[in-house]
């Protein structure tokens, strides 16, 4: 591709990607704590939105964790978006064709050696430190198969909980063959409405919701988001924003996203505003501050099956009370695992 042709370069889409991984990676280890604001992922809770509300205007020592738990599982959507865009580019600009079986096929496998490795060591540390899960066999089995998240409660039922997301990528890459891929854009703009009228059907707190919004009807908005994206053209203006013109976006994209936490349903929409945020302050980053999130993103896939394992060692040190300190290491040591997992399984396989 050539990149000043189109509306994220490769660099971009990395650091977007090392700025979602980031989010989730914090995220998953601050919302275990007592002493943070939960967040609105599944279901919608006005009060948790209240009470991110009062730590704003009444900010203390905590006020960065209480963010990046309410906040961080928004990097989710950001790797929705930049998978569809991804797709496109891939796939849908080339006269090949893509047969549905060996397409599958090849997603589940790349997923199942991202994911089985992972699991593994997990299930090892899971069992050697205290609150061991109770694994069921159909459980484990549905997990590998990657259609866990459509059983009854898969909040309950999936260990580590960052895991239900294979099973939601399966998904998306089965919706986007069958129903995205080359076709017209009203098919996908339908298939989005029907997706938001569901869950707009739903109570803030209805199982139901939880449900949907484990599979994919929950990652269809931000999924499409990112396909519209590849296939339109940038404007011949585009090349002439800009950083304070990103800026001034980011700041109000991000005003948006809190705007839209304080309502069940504008919440469903703010998924939008995250990544209009996120793209606006990659855009807005000198080269020099984006080289990090960069190397970060090279290796965010193996942070992703990797940090639920340092979580659960280090956990303990913040629970105790020293939140700072068992952060601290849990994101050094979470990098450098990644680092060296990318190198031995990852880059091992190329």
């Amino acid at each position: 591709m050539n990149d000043k042709k189109e509306w994220l370069s490769r660099a971009e889409c990395s650091a977007l990607r090392g700025l979602a991984i980031l989010g989730i990676m914090l995220h998953n280890y601050c919302h275990w704590l007592a002493v943070a604001v939960k967040e609105n992922e599944y279901t919608f809770n006005i009060g948790k939105s209240r009470r991110l509300w009062y730590v704003l205007t009444h900010p203390d020592a905590y006020l960065p964790v209480h963010l990046v738990s309410y906040f961080g599982h928004y990097g989710v959507p950001v790797f929705l978006f930049l998978s569809g865009f991804g797709l496109v580019m891939k796939y849908e600009r080339g006269r090949g064709e893509l047969p549905f079986g060996p397409f599958v096929r090849r997603q589940y496998t790349k997923l199942f050696r991202m994911m089985i490795v992972g699991l593994t060591a997990f299930l090892v540390v899971d069992a050697i430190t205290p609150g061991s899960f109770t694994y069921h066999a159909e459980n484990i089995i549905a997990q590998l198969l990657m259609v866990i998240n459509l059983l009854d409660r898969p909040d309950r039922i999936i260990w580590p909980g960052p895991y239900w997301f294979f099973g939601l990528m399966m998904q998306l890459y089965i919706v986007w063959r069958l129903l995205i891929f080359r076709r017209h854009w009203a098919l996908m703009a339908t298939l989005v409405a029907c997706c938001w009228l569901l869950q707009a059907s739903c109570g803030p707190l209805d199982e139901e919701l939880n449900r949907l919004r484990y599979n994919f009807v929950g990652g269809v908005l931000p999924f499409c988001a990112g396909v519209a994206l590849a296939r339109l053209s940038p404007p011949d203006a585009f090349s002439r924003i800009t950083r304070c013109h990103w800026l001034a976006i980011a700041v109000l994209s991000s005003a948006l996203t809190l705007a839209l936490c304080f309502n069940f349903q504008t919440w469903l929409w703010a998924p939008l505003a995250v990544i209009m945020t996120s793209v606006a302050a990659i855009k807005m980053m000198s080269a020099t501050v984006l080289r990090p999130l960069i190397w970060t993103g090279a290796i965010s896939a193996a942070m992703f099956v990797t940090h639920p394992i340092l979580r659960k060692i280090f956990i303990p040190i913040s629970r105790r009370g020293d939140i700072y300190d068992g952060l601290l290491l849990y994101v050094v040591t979470a990098v450098v695992v990644a680092w060296l997992f990318n190198k031995m399984v990852f880059e091992s396989k190329k």
